[in-house]
Order: structure tokens, then C-alpha cells, then sequence
């Protein structure tokens, strides 16, 4: 290699042009921690309708083949400035609902050729021979949506560029009926027990699980579980064969979009020598939310409402959270049956709780600044952001001890007066309240509570150190 390392970027979202959970926000800000650090990445990504494409260059024209229309790909770039390279093809992402889902939640029923189409077209571009062409020395393959690139490189002519997967979620595998290898234009023998076949199924994620040349996820303990039965999710096993090419590499968040100094989104700036402040936040969310102005404790909870994010367990102590006294804001879309007990739950007790059933990014950073404390009581977490953004905002998280939640909240020592939140093992209703109830004692305490919220507040969850060990990794394949 001559020159800086050229990395391509695969990913099925990227805020704030497409978004349906942390995926997005990954994949804007770690390119662009990664271009400082002075590689040469660029994103690719489709061009869905909120992909704004009317100011972009045309990079390169993608014919038709037998199963697929023809593409182009256009360049642009993404507010943060990382080049980014947008799949253009109307028949597969010109559609009005989500990127994965029409608007009544069904997913669309040709996915498996949507994302086959961004992966072939990736691959492609790590083949390119063509001098005056662009092309990746490393391309970095983002969940199952992206996870047929390792699969159309091993299969293709070579030289080839290097390939990394990284896994967000091992619970979205991307399974399709095995029919499908039939649209796809990969091999039969992909096939099979040693690639793509997963109990009869073709899993787009177990391709890339099989193929790639080092394999990442998104915190160090996720890269252990997931290794056990228990996470899994019936990879264990092959991800333990893996398991010399397989990383944990914790994400970061973006810093200048979430630092309470300086948020356009609430009513008080703050620091940790300003916290005071942050109690008219506190007044700013329960008038936003309907709750009535008061000092008891406020909890909080930003999540999808689903049974990862343990929130049957926020359900189940919600009529005792508001007895402690407490009050509790939750805000969130998800599953129907959890967004009818939480409406439920807040129409037995309006004085209390407050639910808002949406996707609100300026609420969210409201809530992360108003708020006392924030549950995170996840049954697994590859990642996590949330935890996060709470320690900068002095807002002491309860989280459970699971995937990146222990390798980013430490539990509050009393003796030794470290700790940044509150952690407890089981993934029980009882272990949550308890452990809530432990935080509040400790409130009970402004001494300890506010070394809690300046150990939170000074601990650095840039992007850094984590783009610094991706950028080894993509070194390490790229030589080989």
C-alpha cells in the first residue's frame, strides 16, 4: 500500500440522513474519528428518499444483470464531512416507509435483494482495477444488512480487498428462505454449514461470520458472551471457532452533539461545576411532559420498547417506583403490547409517570439532562449508548451487568468513593427495584451523589481510542 489506508464503510443507516437505532450514529462518527486519525474512509450507504441526492456527482454507473436493476453511485457528503458513496437505484430503496419496513411495519418482502444489491455493488467496488478509480484496501461491513461483502469477494475474482464485519446486534441475522440464493448471484456452495445456511434458512450475517477476515463487535464483554449459548443466538459456536479474528472494540459517542455545556436541545447549560443547573432541566422536562413541577427523584428511560431493553421490568415496578416517592418519564417506540401497558401505566397514575410514544431526539437530550437517574435494565446489550450520554449529563445510570453496559458504568463504591452508576446482576423486577432503591440511599447523601455525577462527567467516551483500534485491525488485513 502507498499512501493513506482507504477504507469503505458499509452500512444500511447513517444519521442524520437514515436512522432507526444506534447503528446510524456509529457509522457517522466513527468514520469520521477515523478520517482524523488519517485514513481515507468514505461511507457507503442506499439512497433511500431521505438521502438528500440533488447536489451529489455521479461516481460510477452500475449496469443490470440478470437479477438486479441497474444502480448508480453518486458522490457526496454527509454533514460531519466524510465522503459518502450513495447507492442509487429507485426500484429497490425510492419507497416511502423505513429502511428495512413499509410504513404499517412489515418488512419489505424483496429485502434480501435490497441489501444483496448494496453488498454486491461494495464488493465490486473492492475488486475495482481501474487506475483512475477509488477503491477500498479494507471494506468494513456493518450487521447483516452489509453482511454478503465478505461472501461476493471470497467468491470473486481477486485481487480483492480485505473485509470486517462488525456485529451490533447478533439478534438481527438478516434470515431468508434458502430459495433466495437463487436472486442473489452467489454460489450454491455459500450454502452450506461452513457459510451461509443456518437451519435451512440463508442468514445474510452468518455469511459474513464465515467469510470475513476479522470480525468485530461492539464492546469486549458482548465479544465473550456472545461466544455462550445464553447470547449466542445459535452462532455461539461458530463464533467461538473465530474467536482468534473476533474483537471486542467498545463504541463512543459523539461528544460535540452530546455535552451539556453547549446542547441547543435544553433549557440550562451545565458542567460538573455547574451541576446546580441541571435542576431546571429537571423543571423543563416535567413541564414538556406533563408532570407536575417537583424535587422527588426523576427516572428516566429512553429505549426501543422490546424485551432486550428489559423494560417488562420498568412495568412491573412502575406502580412502586411512584410510592418511593419518584416520578418516571419513559420515552420510545417499540413492540404494541409494550406501548399499550406503558400508556396504560401512565393514564393509573398521571401525577407520576409520563410516556411519550415516539422517536425524539431533542426530548431525548431533555430527558438525559433532567433526569435524576436512567434504567437500562437490558437482558443483553451489545453496546449501548444511553448509559452513555447519562454519565456526561451527571445522570446516574442503573444498568444491568451485561454486554457494554459493564465495560462502560462502573458500580458506585461507597468506601472508596469511585463508581460512575449503579449495577445489579439479575434480570428480575425485584433486582431492578432494589437497585434503584440503592440509588436513591445514596441520594439521600449529596456528597457521594455528586462525586457519582463528576466521576460520570469526567470519564471520556470520544471516539479516539476506539477508531485507533479499528484502524490496527484494518491494517492487520490489509497486509495479509
Amino acid at each position: 500500500m502507498t499512501g493513506p489506508l482507504r477504507v469503505l464503510f458499509v452500512t444500511s443507516e447513517c444519521t442524520p440522513w437514515s436512522k432507526t437505532g444506534g447503528l446510524a450514529d456509529v457509522s457517522a462518527a466513527l468514520p469520521a474519528a477515523l478520517r482524523a486519525l488519517g485514513a481515507d474512509v468514505r461511507i457507503m450507504t442506499p439512497a433511500y428518499p431521505s438521502v438528500p441526492v440533488h447536489n451529489a456527482r455521479e461516481f460510477a454507473q452500475i449496469p443490470a444483470t440478470a437479477r438486479f436493476p441497474p444502480a448508480r453511485l453518486l458522490a457526496s457528503t454527509l454533514p460531519n464531512g466524510v465522503p459518502a458513496l450513495v447507492l442509487d437505484c429507485p426500484p429497490l430503496y425510492a419507497r416511502s416507509g423505513g429502511p428495512y419496513q413499509s410504513d404499517d411495519g412489515a418488512p419489505w418482502p424483496d429485502n434480501a435483494q435490497r441489501f444483496a444489491q448494496l453488498c454486491r455493488v461494495a464488493a465490486e467496488l473492492g475488486r475495482a482495477s481501474t487506475a483512475s478509480m477509488w477503491h477500498p484496501d479494507v471494506v468494513h461491513c456493518n450487521d447483516w444488512q452489509a453482511g454478503l461483502v465478505p461472501a461476493y469477494l471470497r467468491f470473486g475474482p481477486t485481487p480483492r480487498a480485505a473485509t470486517v464485519l462488525t456485529i451490533h446486534n447478533l439478534a438481527f441475522q438478516g434470515l431468508f428462505p434458502a430459495s433466495v440464493i437463487e436472486g442473489i448471484e452467489l454460489p450454491a456452495a455459500t450454502f452450506s454449514v461452513d457459510g451461509a445456511e443456518f437451519y435451512g434458512q440463508y442468514s445474510f450475517l452468518k455469511a459474513a461470520l464465515a467469510y470475513a477476515d476479522a470480525l468485530t463487535t461492539v464492546s469486549p464483554t458482548y465479544a465473550s458472551e456472545i461466544q455462550r449459548a445464553e447470547f449466542g443466538m445459535g452462532l455461539h459456536g461458530l463464533l467461538s471457532q473465530r474467536r482468534d479474528v473476533l474483537t471486542g472494540i467498545l463504541n463512543g459517542i459523539d461528544t460535540a452533539a452530546w455535552d451539556p455545556a453547549c446542547d441547543p436541545h435544553i433549557t440550562r447549560h451545565y458542567d460538573s461545576n455547574r451541576l446546580p443547573a441541571k435542576v431546571e432541566n429537571k423543571y423543563a422536562l416535567q413541564a414538556r411532559v406533563g408532570l407536575p413541577r417537583s424535587d422527588v427523584p426523576l427516572l428516566a428511560m429512553v429505549s426501543r420498547l422490546t424485551d432486550q431493553k428489559g423494560v417488562d421490568l420498568v412495568l412491573e415496578i412502575g406502580a412502586q417506583v411512584t410510592r418511593l416517592p419518584a416520578q418516571l418519564v419513559v420515552l420510545g417506540r417499540g413492540e404494541a403490547r409494550y406501548e399499550q401497558s406503558f400508556s396504560a401505566l401512565a393514564r393509573s397514575d398521571p401525577g407520576h409517570i409520563s410516556v411519550t410514544l415516539s422517536f425524539d431526539e431533542p426530548l431525548a437530550h431533555l430527558i438525559e439532562a433532567g433526569a435524576d437517574m436512567f434504567l437500562m435494565p437490558s437482558r443483553f446489550e451489545p453496546c449501548g449508548m444511553n448509559q452513555m450520554y447519562s454519565q456526561r449529563y451527571g445522570t446516574l445510570p442503573v444498568v444491568r451487568a451485561t454486554g457494554g453496559l459493564v465495560d462502560s458504568v462502573e458500580d458506585f463504591a461507597p468506601a472508596a468513593g469511585t463508581g460512575t452508576g449503579f449495577v445489579f446482576n439479575d434480570a428480575t423486577a425485584a433486582a431492578l427495584l432494589q437497585a434503584v432503591r440503592s440509588a436513591l440511599e445514596v441520594r439521600g447523601n449529596a456528597a457521594q451523589w455528586l462525586r457519582i455525577q463528576r466521576n460520570g462527567m469526567a470519564r471520556d467516551f470520544g471516539w479516539n481510542a476506539s477508531a485507533a483500534r479499528y484502524l490496527e485491525i484494518y491494517t492487520a488485513v490489509a497486509q495479509r
